[in-house]
C-alpha cells in the first residue's frame, strides 16, 4: 500500500506543480466550478429537458438527476466519511491550493463521480455525447488535482464509481420497469417498453384504468420522498431546534397535558425515539411519516374529484413549497395538526353528502379532536364549519340529524386530558396562550406586522403557488353555488389564513400559525386551475422552478457555496436555529468539567435546557432521573414546563452545590449592505453588540458568589460562528 501512496503523491505533485502554467491557472478553477455556477445551470438545464424535451430527452434528464441524487450523498458521501482521507491541501505542506480546501474528506472525488455518472447516462441515450462529455468529465476531474483539493487516486476512484453506479442504476431501473412496469403502468409500458431505448411500440396499447398510471406514480413519489427524508434525517445535517429538544424532555415525563401544548407531541416523540432511539432521527422519525400519510390521502381525494394526472402534479407542487417541506422533516406540533386538519376536511366532505352516514361525522369529530391534542388551533376548524353551514343552505339539513352533534361530543371527549390537567394546575395554559396572542396588550393599529406576515407567507409558501391560491380564493366566489367543493375547501382554509392575516393588525403573527390552512387552499387552487389548461401548466412550471432552489437551500444552506461562491455568515444563516447545538452542548459540558466535575448546569431558557440535555451525553443519561444535570433558570412564576416538575427545582434539591450558568447571547449584527460584500467575497464588518450584564442579578440572589468564565464562540463549517454563549461559575447554591 505504501508504494501505491508514493505513486499517488508523485502524480499529484506532477499535476499540481510540474504542469503549472498561466493558462491552466485560469482554466482549471473554472472547470472546478470557481466563479461558474455549474450545478445551478445543470439543474436548470435538466429540469428544462424534463419539462420541454422529447420523450428520450425527458428520460435521459430524469436518469441524470437520479444518479446524482443517489450517488453523491449516499455512495460518495458515505465512502468519504468511512475512509476519512485528508485532502492534499490539509495533508501536504507543499500543496499549491488554487481553491479553498472545501472540507476535510478527500476520497473519492464527488466532482469526478458526478461528471462521469452524467456522461455515462448521456452515452446510453446519445452515443455521440461521449465525444464531448467524457473529455469534459476528465477535465473537471484533473482540475481537482491541479487546484490542489484531491489526489489522483481520489479522482480515479470517483470516475470508476460514478460510471459504475450510473450503469447499475440504469440497468436496475430497466429491470424494474420490465417487470413492475407491466403491472402498475401498463399503458405507459406498452408505449415505451424500454426506458434505455424509448421508441414507440408498434402494437396498440392495451386499455387500462383511466389515469391509473398517474396515481401509481404518485404512490412511488410519496414512497421515495418518505425514504429520502428519513435518509436526510439520518445524515445529521441538522441538529434539533430548541422546541424539539424541549418537547423531547416531555416524552420522558408523559402527562395528560403540558404548560404550553397538549400531550400529542410527547406521545409522537415517545414513539419515534422507541423506533430510532434518543437521536435526532428518532425525535423526527414521525414527521416524514405524517407527511407521507397526508400526501397519500390528498392524492387519492383529488384523483377522485378531478383526475389522477391533476392530483399527481398537485403532489409534485407541494414538494416545492418550503413550509410544507420543512414541516416534513422537523418534529413540531404543526405536522400532526396539518394531517388531522386535512383528515377532518376530507372526512367532512364525505359527511356533508346526501347519502352520508353517522360514522362519517364521527370521523370528523375524531380528526378535529386528535388535532386539538397536538395544537389548540384545531378548535378553530369548528369556526370554519359554522361559516360553511352559513354559506351553503343545502348543507344545513345535516344539522337536523345527530351526526354533527355527535362529532362535537367526540371532540369534547378528546379535550378532556387538557381540561383535567389545567384544572389541576390553575388553568395556566389559558394564561400562556393569551400571552402569546398578546391579548393583554393595548391595541395600537399598525401595518408593520401585516406586511411582515404577508412577506413571510410569500417566501414560505412559494411565491408562484401562494399567489395562484389567493387568486383562486377570490375568483371561486362567482361559482360557489355550482361548485360546492370549491366553497368547502375555501371555508376550511380561508377563515384561518385571512383571520391570522387580519390579526396581524393587532400584533405579530408567527409565519407557521396558519399552516393548517395551506392544504385546503392548495386543493382549492388545484381545483380552480385544473379547469384553466395552459395557464395551469405555466403556473406549475414556474412554481416548480422557483421552489426547487429555495427548498434545496432550506435543506442544506451550504449550497450557497455552489450557487453564490460563498457560504452565508453563521449569524444570518437561516439554519442557525438547528445547527451548531451539538458543538455548543459539548463546549458547555467541557466548561462544567473544568469548573467543577460535580457541578450542574443552569440554562437561560427552556429551549437551551432541552438542547444541552439532549446533546451532552451525561446530561442525556440523566433526563428522566430524579436528579437531572441540566436545569432551566428558576424564577418565582411558571414560565415553562420545567416549573411543574419537582426534580427540576434545583433550589430544592441542589442546596450548597456549585453550578455553571449558560447565557446564549445575541447573534452578531452585520453592517448594512453586507450582502453586496458577501457576494463579492469581501471581508464583512459587524456592528457593535453590547455585552451582557457582567453578573446577572438572579444568580447573585441564588448563589453565594458568581464569577464570569468568559464567552465561547461556537464555530462550524470553515470557522463560521453559529452561536455565542457566556458562562458564569456559580458557587454554593443558597
Amino acid at each position: 500500500m505504501h508504494w501505491l501512496l508514493s505513486i499517488d503523491h508523485a502524480l499529484f505533485h506532477f499535476g499540481n506543480r510540474t504542469l503549472s502554467n498561466p493558462f491552466f491557472d485560469w482554466l482549471m478553477p473554472i472547470l472546478s466550478g470557481e466563479g461558474v455556477p455549474w450545478l445551478p445551470a445543470a439543474v436548470i438545464g435538466l429540469i428544462a429537458a424534463v419539462v420541454f424535451g422529447s420523450p428520450r430527452l425527458k428520460i435521459c434528464g430524469l436518469f441524470m438527476l437520479l444518479v446524482v441524487a443517489i450517488g453523491d450523498p449516499f455512495i460518495i458521501g458515505t465512502l468519504k466519511a468511512a475512509v476519512g482521507r485528508a485532502r492534499p491541501c490539509i495533508a501536504l505542506a507543499d500543496d499549491i491550493a488554487r481553491l479553498p480546501c472545501g472540507g476535510y474528506h478527500s476520497f473519492p472525488s464527488a466532482h469526478a463521480a458526478n461528471w462521469f455518472a452524467i456522461a455515462t447516462v448521456a452515452f446510453f441515450f446519445y452515443r455521440r455525447s461521449a465525444w464531448f462529455l467524457f473529455p469534459l468529465a476528465a477535465g473537471v476531474s484533473f482540475s481537482r488535482v491541479y487546484c490542489g483539493v484531491h489526489f489522483p487516486i481520489d479522482i480515479t476512484a470517483g470516475a470508476i464509481l460514478g460510471t459504475g453506479y450510473a450503469i447499475a442504476i440504469l440497468l436496475g431501473t430497466q429491470m424494474l420497469w420490465s417487470s413492475l412496469g407491466k403491472k402498475f403502468f401498463p399503458a405507459w409500458h406498452e408505449k415505451v417498453p424500454s426506458l434505455l431505448n424509448p421508441q414507440p411500440a408498434t402494437r396498440n396499447p392495451q386499455p387500462a384504468a383511466p389515469g391509473a398510471e398517474w396515481l401509481h406514480l404518485g404512490y412511488v413519489v410519496i414512497l421515495l420522498a418518505l425514504l429520502a427524508r428519513w435518509l436526510y434525517l439520518r445524515s445529521g445535517i441538522l441538529d434539533l431546534s430548541g422546541d424539539e429538544a424541549y418537547q423531547w424532555t416531555w416524552s420522558k415525563h408523559l402527562a395528560l397535558s403540558y404548560y404550553s401544548k397538549p400531550l400529542g407531541i410527547a406521545l409522537l416523540q415517545k414513539f419515534g425515539t422507541f423506533i430510532g432511539g434518543d437521536t435526532a432521527f428518532g425525535v423526527r422519525f414521525c414527521s416524514p411519516l405524517l407527511a407521507a400519510i397526508l400526501s397519500f390521502i390528498v392524492l387519492r381525494f383529488l384523483a377522485r374529484e378531478t383526475n389522477p394526472r391533476t392530483a399527481f402534479w398537485a403532489l409534485i407542487a407541494t414538494l416545492t413549497v418550503p413550509l410544507l417541506c420543512v414541516g416534513s422533516v422537523l418534529m413540531t406540533i404543526d405536522p400532526p395538526l396539518v394531517l388531522c386538519w386535512m383528515w377532518a376536511t376530507i372526512a367532512g366532505w364525505r359527511a356533508v353528502q346526501p347519502d352520508s352516514k353517522t360514522r362519517d361525522w364521527l370521523f370528523v369529530g375524531l380528526a378535529i379532536g386528535l388535532g386539538f391534542l397536538f395544537k389548540y388551533t384545531a378548535a378553530l376548524q369548528l369556526v370554519c364549519w359554522i361559516i360553511f353551514f352559513a354559506l351553503l343552505p343545502s348543507a344545513r339539513t345535516h344539522l337536523k340529524k345527530s351526526g354533527p352533534w355527535l362529532a362535537l361530543v367526540v371532540f369534547a371527549i378528546c379535550t378532556l386530558p387538557v381540561v383535567i390537567w389545567n384544572s389541576q394546575h390553575g388553568w395556566i395554559t389559558l394564561t400562556h396562550v393569551a400571552g402569546n396572542a398578546q391579548l393583554d396588550q393595548k391595541w395600537q393599529p399598525t401595518l408593520k406586522f401585516f406586511f411582515e406576515f404577508f412577506g413571510a407567507q410569500v417566501g414560505l409558501l412559494n411565491p408562484v403557488f401562494i399567489f395562484a391560491a389567493l387568486w383562486a380564493s377570490v375568483a371561486f366566489w362567482k361559482r360557489r353555488k355550482e361548485k360546492p367543493l370549491w366553497l368547502f375547501f375555501a371555508c376550511m382554509g380561508l377563515p384561518l389564513f385571512y383571520g391570522y392575516w387580519l390579526y396581524s393588525f393587532h400584533s405579530r403573527v408567527q409565519p407557521n400559525w396558519p399552516v393548517a390552512a395551506v392544504p385546503p387552499l392548495f386543493c382549492l387552487g388545484a381545483l380552480y386551475w385544473h379547469e384553466r389548461g395552459r395557464a395551469a401548466k405555466k403556473i406549475l412550471i414556474a412554481g416548480i422552478l422557483v421552489g426547487i432552489p429555495i427548498v434545496a437551500l432550506l435543506h442544506s444552506t451550504s449550497l450557497t457555496k455552489i450557487f453564490f461562491g460563498a457560504k452565508l455568515p453563521g449569524d444570518v444563516d437561516i439554519a442557525h436555529r438547528s445547527r451548531g447545538w451539538r458543538e455548543t452542548a459539548l463546549a458547555v459540558e467541557q466548561a462544567r468539567r473544568e469548573f467543577d466535575t460535580n457541578s450542574f448546569i443552569i440554562a437561560d431558557g427552556y429551549g437551551t435546557t432541552g438542547l444541552y440535555s439532549f446533546y451532552s451525553p451525561p446530561a442525556r443519561d440523566a433526563v428522566g432521573s430524579p436528579q437531572p444535570l441540566v436545569y432551566c433558570l428558576r424564577s418565582g412564576k411558571p414560565g415553562n414546563q420545567f416549573y411543574f416538575w419537582d426534580e427540576y427545582d434545583y433550589r430544592a434539591h441542589r442546596h450548597g452545590e456549585n453550578a455553571i450558568y449558560v447565557d446564549h447571547l445575541e447573534y452578531y449584527k452585520l453592517e448594512h449592505g453586507w450582502i453586496w460584500k458577501w457576494l463579492h467575497h469581501e471581508p464583512l464588518n459587524y456592528r457593535d453588540v453590547p455585552l451582557p450584564e457582567a453578573t446577572p442579578k438572579v444568580l447573585t440572589e441564588q448563589f453565594e458568589s458568581v464569577t464570569n468564565l468568559g464567552i465561547r464562540e461556537i464555530k462550524i463549517d470553515d470557522g463560521r460562528i453559529f452561536h455565542r454563549v457566556q458562562i458564569f461559575g456559580c458557587y454554593r447554591l443558597k
